[in-house]
């Protein structure tokens, strides 16, 4: 029976062995399928059914502050992008503000997003509230901030409530003195104010 199978092997010169239906042969016949590599090992290169990777989870929680359509004017025309605002923070201590444009809003929060997770502050928090009074100036906009007692709240709005609240302090007073309702200046103020801050320790 075998010699019958090397014979319909060496006509056909393909490469192609007919199934055989001896016991010996068929053994024969699976061992040669593994040298050519015909089978491979079981978990090399599978997957298994709903096996999935676990993507490390992100400290940061992100808000995007402002949103602006912005135009550039050349030779050929306008040129029309988004510029994005985007503030990141851990509520532990650390804050980051990214400004950055794409052409689409998608783009350009993804990028500002990146952008803010790479500028991380280290902010000084003492008994959820700042260590001391401090003021802080950014282009137009100055910026005042106030240590509060526990249970006082965030008594802030606009882009200073949201970098104190994703900073992690709970307890504090702010003050714009100046006239500007710019976003980003007020966000940038507010960040140089924290940069300020010293403990007692230092």
């Amino acid at each position: 029976m075998t010699d019958e199978i090397k014979k319909e092997e060496k006509v056909t010169g393909a490469g192609f062995a007919p199934i055989p239906t001896d016991e010996q042969s068929e053994k024969k016949y699976e061992e040669r399928r593994g040298q050519r590599g015909g089978f491979r090992p079981r978990g090399f290169g599978f997957r298994k059914p709903g096996f999935r990777r676990e993507r490390p989870k992100d400290e940061f929680q992100t808000k995007l502050l402002d949103l602006a359509r912005v135009t550039r004017v050349t030779g050929g025309g306008k040129r029309l992008r988004f510029r994005a605002v985007v503030i990141a923070g851990d509520k532990k201590g650390k804050i980051g503000i990214g400004i950055d444009k794409g052409r689409d809003v998608s783009q350009a929060v993804e990028k500002a997003t990146r952008m803010a997770k790479k500028n991380v502050v280290n902010v000084v928090i003492v008994n959820d509230t700042i260590p001391h009074e401090v003021e802080a100036k950014a282009g137009p906009s100055v910026i005042l901030l106030k240590p509060q007692k526990k249970g006082r709240g965030l008594v802030a709005g606009g882009a200073v409530r949201t970098i104190c609240d994703l900073a992690g302090i709970k307890n504090v007073s702010s003050k714009i003195l100046s006239g500007s309702k710019n976003k980003l200046n007020n966000a940038r103020a507010t960040m140089e104010a924290l940069k300020k801050l010293k403990s007692k320790n230092t």
